[in-house]
């Protein structure tokens, strides 16, 4: 029996509403829909972004808050919001921190979570700061992005979701990993 232009339309829009609802409830295998993805297929990015909260939940865990894009706009400059909310690049060799030597900790400027050890920072050539692994794995969170016809790993801050860079497989050892960052996504703070 063949089915009606009405129960096509249907299935469709459940389909949609199925798919949005995943997206919602952050279901995907990645466990969080990644932001570029979206943008290929003409989304664009929601209102209301993460960002970390000081209070500790019971487990010790940080509690993630929101904020809308306006407070985002009024907390970071420009370049840091369409670095940290847009997922936009720096250009290289331009960044604070691309050739930066000093001793201390690399932070979130979304929300001053600790991310990358100075003595993990290496100079990779490619004119972003580089670093061979996180303070704590749990500091950042990786997601795949299939932006710009290629498959890289991105990776945002674990509390305010705030764009990071992209990890590579190129660098140094022990980790033979490379944490290309965006120095408009990062503080410091001397040791």
């Amino acid at each position: 029996m063949p089915l009606g232009p009405l129960v096509i339309k249907i299935l469709v829009m459940g389909t949609l509403l199925l798919g949005s609802l995943a997206l919602l409830t952050n279901i995907l295998p990645t466990g969080r829909h990644n932001l570029r993805s979206r943008r290929v297929f003409g989304a664009g990015r929601s209102p209301v972004a993460m960002v970390a909260a000081i209070n500790p939940q019971a487990d010790g865990e940080k509690v993630k808050v929101r904020k809308t894009a306006e407070e985002w706009k009024a907390a970071l400059t420009e370049e840091q919001y369409q670095v940290t909310r847009c997922s936009s690049t720096e250009r290289p060799f331009t960044g604070k921190y691309w050739d930066h030597h000093e001793d201390g900790t690399y932070t979130c400027v979304g929300c001053g979570q600790d991310l990358f050890a100075s003595e993990t920072k290496f100079d990779s050539g490619s004119g972003w700061p580089s670093y061979s692994r996180p303070l704590e794995t749990s500091a950042v969170t990786e997601i795949k992005d299939i932006s710009y016809g290629t498959v890289r790993t991105e990776i945002v801050c674990s509390r305010c979701e705030g764009h990071l860079g992209h990890v590579f497989s190129d660098g140094p050892r022990p980790t033979g990993l490379r944490y290309c960052i965006n120095s408009a996504s990062l503080g410091f703070v001397s040791s």
